[in-house]
């Protein structure tokens, strides 16, 4: 799982199956259902930590076999295996405005839907009307955006164990330069201020009410720690990285290590973003 993680850790999975479109995934799921067979669902690994003994049952992959774009008017609609990035850029192309901050997060629509991903001001839920997705008993849903119950890095999908299908967006016309402009320069901001060298998951922890988890950390002392091959970056210290011999264990103890000594000094809890899965 090491190659479809962001952070570049962790063990086999049982199986991988990758669907090329919704009847191939409808059709894999009542196969592994039939059998009993636990599975999870993967985009692009980017808030993820596997474990290092891997994982039980079938990791299910919507990826680029899944990611088919469509614009009508301000209306953009998009598979779940789409990256941001891609939709970013088609929306650009478009001179629709209101996706610009999701240019350089490093998922799928798929993730950023389920965790309401943002940055730089923006979230997925000031755009999003409506998604598509799959129930655990293979039915196809359309749900409104407000069913979904959009919050900082929360939404419903994940409780109620749906599968994105995909999403629609309503944007605004805007002037693709810029756009373009503004674009770039949070891609600047990005590449002076993380420490995208490293394979990573971006922010480790979520914002605590009142707090920045960065400077929290910082100010613990923290900023380049290090156990076995995971740092804190020297850069950034919200970002925990891989050094390039890290294991999911390594950076499992620096995130343990951060919290305690964040809580010990500041009485703060530090709660993680990145989310953990696999065999304990």
């Amino acid at each position: 799982m090491k190659l479809h993680t962001t952070f570049r850790t962790g063990g086999f999975a049982d199986a991988f199956f990758t669907p090329r479109n919704e009847a191939e995934l409808v059709k894999g799921l009542q196969w592994i259902q039939e059998l009993e067979i636990p599975y999870f669902v993967l985009g692009n690994g980017s808030n993820l930590l596997v474990s290092d003994l891997g994982i039980d049952g079938v990791v299910i992959y919507i990826g680029k076999n899944m990611s088919q774009i469509s614009v009508e008017n301000n209306v953009l609609t998009t598979q779940a295996g789409t990256m941001l990035s891609a939709v970013s850029g088609v929306a650009l192309q478009n001179a629709l405005t209101g996706l610009e901050f999701a240019s350089g997060i490093p998922g799928t629509v798929g993730g950023a839907v389920s965790m309401n991903a943002g940055a730089y001001g923006g979230e997925i839920k000031d755009t999003l009307v409506s998604v598509r997705v799959l129930t655990k008993n293979l039915e196809v849903l359309e749900l409104s955006a407000d069913a979904l119950d959009l919050s900082y890095r929360h939404s419903s999908l994940q409780k109620n164990e749906y599968i994105l299908l995909s999403a629609t967006f309503s944007l605004q016309n805007g002037n693709a330069d810029e756009m373009k402009t503004y674009m770039n320069q949070l891609s600047e901001q990005r590449r002076e201020k993380q420490p995208l060298q490293y394979p990573s998951a971006g922010s480790t922890f979520k914002r605590p009410e009142g707090y920045f988890a960065g400077k929290l950390v910082q100010d613990a002392g923290l900023k380049g720690k290090t156990i076995g091959g995971a740092q804190v970056s020297e850069k950034h210290a919200g970002f925990l990285i891989n050094t390039g011999n890290a294991t999911t264990t390594d950076i499992l103890d620096l995130i343990a290590h951060c919290q305690k000594t964040v809580k010990e000094q500041f009485d703060v809890d530090l709660e993680t973003e990145v989310k953990f899965i696999g065999r304990n």
